[in-house]
């Protein structure tokens, strides 16, 4: 099978087009390279650096390539920031996957899968499971609900098979550790090898199950296949939750760092997310096997052997109001 991986320059995108090229597919990524790096790019897989918003390069590209699944994963995921980014959150969320959309119904896609987020169902709603109705309380979780329903509705009108998968908190090795503002993960354990103290929001007491990408790729992968998949929504990750506290604890102790811990005020999100894996078990066989600390120590070893990064602060903000004043020392920063 000829697939198409958006995204393909992310630190998922790496891990699940690797796993494609093992299961013998051919694989085309496809990135814009805003967050992700051309290193990342598995052997084997044919690159096209491109914009999922460049409809014509986009249509171009699968009347050339007659791709028979589209794996959808770019995204800007960053569900806090997207309360003051809302036009960019939109036209790279939703805008530019209602393109891949378009492409996939007139070149005859045979399924789209797509990452949702598990932002869709809102707040206070534990464990999430897929019969809940979604009720989203940030523009990034609006802007992956909007997609789910766009995919549900060119099932029903064009025939397009769909798989939607809802993550969270993912995490692994490739990881862009310098993005200031989202993968946690990424962002301790950058902090730690610049010797910063970590930055938690709050209390520290908000809790998510942080999911290692190596468990989750497979069942993603192989979904298209699976024809009691077809059509339906699963959530897919770890199934333990643990407080952001436990979580910089544990960074530090696989990094070989004392834990230095900076509480800065809290923000806007949502405090406890993590979500039931039935559907994924029983119809994927996704049976989650690495512990938080085996799976941050595989990403410590990797950051070690990477060294820090420096990200550059999103600077195109369109709402100041009530944003943290972390991230608002980020962006004057970067306009001076």
């Amino acid at each position: 099978m000829k697939c198409l991986v958006t995204g393909a320059a992310g630190f998922l995108g790496s891990h699940l087009s690797e796993t494609l090229v093992g299961m013998g597919h051919t694989v085309v990524g496809l990135d814009d390279l805003s967050g992700g790096y051309a290193e990342n790019v598995p052997t084997g897989v044919q690159f096209v650096q491109a914009t999922i918003l460049d409809f014509d390069r986009l249509n171009k590209l699968f009347a050339e390539e007659q791709f028979d699944y589209v794996y959808h994963l770019a995204a800007y995921a960053a569900e806090g920031l997207s309360h003051f980014i809302k036009r960019f959150n939109y036209m790279n969320n939703v805008v530019g996957s209602m393109n891949l959309i378009n492409a996939a119904v007139n070149h005859a896609v045979k399924c789209f899968v797509f990452t949702s987020s598990i932002a869709v169902y809102g707040e206070g709603r534990t464990p999430m499971r897929e019969d809940m109705i979604p009720m989203p309380t940030d523009s990034y979780g609006i802007a992956k609900y909007t997609v789910e329903q766009e995919l549900a509705s060119s099932h029903h009108m064009f025939g397009l098979d769909y798989v939607i998968f809802r993550p969270h908190n993912v995490y692994g090795e490739r990881q862009n550790l310098g993005d200031p503002y989202r993968n946690v993960v990424g962002i301790f354990m950058n902090q730690i090898m610049q010797g910063k103290p970590l930055s938690v929001f709050g209390d520290g007491t908000q809790q998510r199950a942080f999911s290692y990408a190596g468990d989750i790729v497979g069942g993603i992968a192989r979904s298209p296949e699976v024809p009691a998949a077809r059509n339906r929504i699963f959530n897919i990750g770890a199934d333990t939750p643990y407080t952001v506290n436990e979580l910089a604890q544990v960074c530090c102790e696989v990094m070989g760092a004392p834990v230095n811990i900076n509480h800065l005020p809290a923000r806007e999100e949502v405090k406890v997310a993590y979500s039931d894996h039935t559907l994924a078990k029983e119809i994927l066989d996704v049976n989650p096997q690495t512990t938080l600390r085996d799976g941050l120590q595989r990403v410590a070893n990797w950051a070690k052997q990477h060294g820090p990064m420096q990200g550059t602060p999103f600077s195109a903000i369109e709402v100041y109001k009530n944003m943290p004043p972390s991230w608002q020392k980020l962006v004057a920063a970067q306009e001076k």
